[in-house]
């Protein structure tokens, strides 16, 4: 009879451990703020960084497994990927370029297990003692990519839900598993990435010189450039005033001291079409996100000559969008 009770007393203690072991002792929060770029500016071609948090908070209840591996899986989002390249998309579904990584300089891609070419997902190891929580942050790096000055300007987004994130974890007690590995308790935390592309114009200007000259006896042209750069389809127009003298187009002056040499700009090499900032004296165009160059035609009519020296004027250029 002893024998007896003593074999079922241990059956007994076996089957407890079991439903110990298959109880949910270690459980995980994921919590991800969203990535806002801001209103951005593409025109110059740099890339523009940004960041966020990932908040992590693992409790053991009664588990004996004290090593803790999480593997946070993040895949393409709602717009898509290429390569290695995630996109936010506007409403006419255009893409914007992006990337997620692990590390400050933006070199290792933070990806997944099912979507390999996004680059793997980075390990976080906890030390979880029983009947103890562990609270830790892990910064998420983005960045847009550089070279995008062809986008449209508008609003993007890209949304992590559901299949698009899926966070991982599993004790161990002595070595780690592979993130390929880990497949319980899957988490889905969301979060969302998004910018808006401004829309703008950038304009420099190239001068114009007439030269060195002896006596204003008959006609001096010449010629300079303006380069346009204005967000991809954004409309605009270019105005330029008077000059110090407020002269019109035709009629500017070039100054040393109180004495003047007249001058005109124009749109046309003809120097048909006099440029200005009055309705019907502007030169308009389309932004295509790269630099548009603009020549403007300059001439000086034969006049009397005033004393030697260097005459000059300054003209603002204004690009309204």
């Amino acid at each position: 009879m002893i024998g007896f009770f003593r074999r079922h007393l241990a059956i007994l203690i076996l089957y407890l451990l079991a439903g110990v072991g298959a109880a949910q002792a270690q459980s995980c929060d994921f919590t991800i703020a969203n990535i806002n770029f801001g209103t951005v500016t593409l025109l110059g071609g740099s890339a523009i960084d940004a960041s966020t948090t990932v908040d992590i908070s693992c409790r053991n209840t009664l588990n004996l497994s004290l090593q803790l591996r999480i593997c946070p899986n993040i895949n393409a989002g709602s717009g898509g990927s290429s390569s290695a390249d995630r996109y936010m998309r506007n409403s006419n579904n255009q893409p914007l370029s992006f990337g997620l990584f692990q590390n400050n300089t933006r070199t290792i891609p933070w990806g997944s297990v099912t979507q390999t070419a996004l680059g793997s997902p980075p390990p976080i190891d906890l030390l979880l003692l029983p009947l103890t929580t562990v609270n830790t942050q892990v910064t998420l790096y983005a960045r847009l990519n550089a070279s995008q000055q062809a986008v449209l300007g508008g609003s993007y987004l890209s949304t992590f839900a559901g299949a698009e994130t899926r966070f991982n974890y599993q004790g161990y007690t002595l070595a780690a598993p592979a993130c390929t590995a880990v497949t319980q308790n899957p988490t889905q935390p969301s979060f969302t990435v998004q910018a808006f592309v401004n829309r703008t114009c950038n304009v420099t200007a190239q001068g114009i010189d007439f030269g060195t000259r002896g006596v204003i006896a008959s006609r001096i042209d010449s010629s300079g450039q303006l380069a346009v750069t204005c967000t991809q389809n954004l409309p605009y127009s270019i105005a330029l005033d008077g000059g110090t003298s407020n002269g019109a187009p035709t009629a500017r002056k070039m100054k040393k001291g109180t004495e003047t040499i007249t001058y005109g700009l124009y749109q046309d090499v003809a120097r048909s079409q006099p440029w200005g900032s009055a309705t019907g004296q502007t030169v308009s165009g389309t932004g295509t996100g790269s630099a548009q160059n603009r020549a403007v035609y300059g001439r000086v009519e034969p006049q009397n000559t005033p004393s030697p020296g260097t005459y000059n004027d300054t003209v603002i250029v204004t690009v309204t969008y």
